[in-house]
């Protein structure tokens, strides 16, 4: 398993959403709540152009497991696009200064971690927020951060067993338009 950097290059983009981001976006959709992609827009095209956007700014950091390259040293440099490899998981993050008048570390910020089914219970996850702790090292961040979704009782108690504590509680409230 090689986890690498997920380039702001189209085709890899292109590949890394629809192997990894839809999926896991679809099943977020099946098992929590509050969870659903729009039904109006082309997923995959909006997506790409999204995240090529982020993929540009310094903050922000993805990466992807490949899994089952045929040629370690002759795909090494190839682009995720083209290896042959399956993408088994991936992991997204953002650094979160903290503005100076506030007494608390900068953090960095997992958006996302995904591991496809046949993965999940080799420790590819706990790899993938390994990668994410080295870029918050990297970076002079203090904290790793994420939201989990209430009842996402799978992954919150995931993030438990690593450590993770809750802090904070977000809320939310739909607002009327009368």
């Amino acid at each position: 398993m090689e986890i690498r950097p997920l380039p702001a290059e189209e085709a890899a983009v292109r590949r890394f959403v629809e192997e990894l981001w839809l999926p896991h976006h679809r099943a977020l959709e099946a098992i929590v709540d509050a969870h659903g992609l729009a039904d109006d827009a082309d997923l995959l095209d909006v997506e790409v152009e999204f995240r090529l956007d982020r993929l540009g700014a310094a903050s922000h950091r993805a990466w992807v497991a490949v899994d089952g390259t045929d040629d370690k040293r002759s795909q090494a440099d190839a682009e995720l696009a083209a290896l042959d490899g399956n993408l088994a998981g991936f992991v997204a993050t953002d650094v979160d200064e903290s503005p100076p008048v506030f007494d608390r570390p900068d953090r960095l910020v997992v958006g996302d971690v995904y591991v496809r089914e046949p993965y999940r219970g080799t420790g590819l996850a706990r790899d993938l927020i390994d990668v994410a702790a080295g870029r918050a090292r990297e970076v002079g961040c203090a904290e790793l951060a994420l939201d989990v979704d209430a009842d996402n009782e799978r992954a919150i108690a995931f993030y438990e067993k690593l450590g993770f504590e809750t802090r904070r509680r977000r809320m939310r409230a739909a607002v009327d338009e009368s």
